[in-house]
């Protein structure tokens, strides 16, 4: 990076923009197989069609996808596996930071490393019933 001016710089930080969303990470680890249409992504991520179209294009815009018309659908691909294996190295340390905290604990740690890109979103928090009180049953 010491040899990249502040125009690359840019582009560099748009790249790790582009993989610090949540569902973007999903989107990416759902092309894994192969193309996909955005039908599919929608069922298969539980997303509007706006949101997963609108992600994909910031991620063919940086150049993380390739898409292609056939028929009426349009398919997309990874354009590099790349981003795969910076993902999974992130995994990993992240995944060994938790297990030394779990041991430095006295815990045992069985747990394998984390997926962002396959994690749901943490459930919303229940809000108490009416005068502060938690409802039961």
């Amino acid at each position: 990076m010491q040899a990249l001016d502040e125009q690359a710089l840019g582009h560099v930080a748009d790249y790790f923009r582009a993989l610090s969303e949540p569902l973007r990470l999903r989107l990416l680890n759902a092309l894994r197989e192969g193309p996909v249409n955005v039908g599919e992504l929608t069922l298969q991520l539980g997303c509007s069609q706006a949101n997963v179209s609108k992600h994909l294009a910031l991620l063919a815009k940086i150049g993380l996808v390739t898409r292609a018309s056939r028929g009426t659908s349009v398919y997309y691909q990874i354009a590099d596996p790349r981003p795969y294996e910076m993902c999974d190295l992130v995994c990993g340390q992240i995944a060994q930071r938790l297990m030394a905290q779990v041991h430095g604990l006295g815990g045992q740690a069985s747990f394998s490393a984390p997926n962002p890109a396959r994690t749901a979103p943490p459930a919303p928090a229940r809000r108490p019933a009416a005068g502060g009180r938690k409802r039961l049953g």
